[in-house]
């Protein structure tokens, strides 16, 4: 009977005594008591700064927080065996808000893709991004982001999407201690009327900053900003703010987290300020 089971089920008689012994029942046991121990430590790396993390982020959290270094296959398959679940990006189309008028002014299309040129301060990425929160209410995110160290350098939340929302976050920049401009930067971003306004292109040319803009239609042209804006959806807790006021403290602390202690793969395992100093020690 043994054997006519181990044939249908494709393994072999010594196999299935193999399985059965108390020296495989032991080591099982023993596998699992370490995976146990596995798991409550990947826990921590996953729960750290109650932000939800995928395995490369816990690899990079226990690495630089913790100092534990587990390959991603051991992660992968803790994360599956305790059904560990993390955070999945939905497709998030991009949404034009508005068309420019007559007065405003496309420019061309300078970065042309050449985010990563590994100098802190020298390609700045800006755009803007609607919030649902409480019972139905929108809000509006606007942020400046250094294309070369992924650091978040300023950004402005409003419950109105008027004109100010843009060049707000390009004060705030101004006001950053920690943004060096250096020669040639310039700031890049989609057509949308915020960045065509004349308002905006005046401020931007009294900062000192060359203007550039994606092709119209094409979001890969900005594709590094949009990818930032994937990620804090899906990890910041916005959905149950109930006011205004609770939005922009829970913005706040991301924004915290995500420069000081988010670590990224493309970013040599570092947070954006580890990698921001580390390119402005090897320049």
């Amino acid at each position: 009977m043994v054997t006519y089971l181990c044939t249908i089920a494709g393994v072999s008689r010594s196999g299935y005594y193999n399985y059965f012994s108390a020296k495989s029942q032991k080591r099982r046991k023993e596998n699992d008591q370490k995976d146990e121990i596995a798991k409550e430590i990947i826990l921590k790396a996953f729960h750290f700064k109650g932000r939800k993390k995928g395995a490369r982020q816990i690899k990079m959290t226990l690495a630089g927080q913790f100092e534990v270094v587990y390959n991603l296959k051991r992660i992968r398959r803790i994360m599956k065996k305790y059904d560990i679940i993390c955070p999945i990006r939905k497709a998030n189309p991009y949404r034009r808000m508005m068309k420019a008028t007559q007065e405003h002014r496309v420019v061309p299309n300078l970065l042309n893709r050449q985010f990563k040129q590994n100098v802190p301060g020298k390609v700045l990425l800006t755009d803007i991004t609607y919030l649902y929160y409480g019972k139905g209410e929108k809000a509006y995110l606007s942020t400046i982001k250094d294309a070369s160290t992924n650091e978040i350098l300023a950004y402005h939340v409003s419950n109105r999407i008027t004109m100010d929302l843009a060049t707000d976050t390009l004060l705030k920049l101004k006001k950053n201690r920690n943004f060096r401009k250096v020669k040639d930067a310039l700031i890049h971003s989609d057509q949308g009327t915020h960045y065509t306004h004349p308002g905006f292109q005046k401020l931007v040319n009294k900062l000192g900053l060359r203007q550039s803009m994606s092709r119209r239609g094409n979001c890969w042209d900005n594709a590094p900003q949009e990818s930032f804006f994937g990620h804090f959806k899906d990890e910041a807790v916005i959905k149950v703010c109930t006011n205004l006021e609770e939005l922009k403290r829970e913005i706040k602390n991301y924004m915290t987290y995500y420069n000081h202690y988010r670590y990224q793969w493309g970013l040599k395992k570092m947070t954006p300020v580890q990698f921001r100093d580390h390119l402005l020690r090897a320049a």
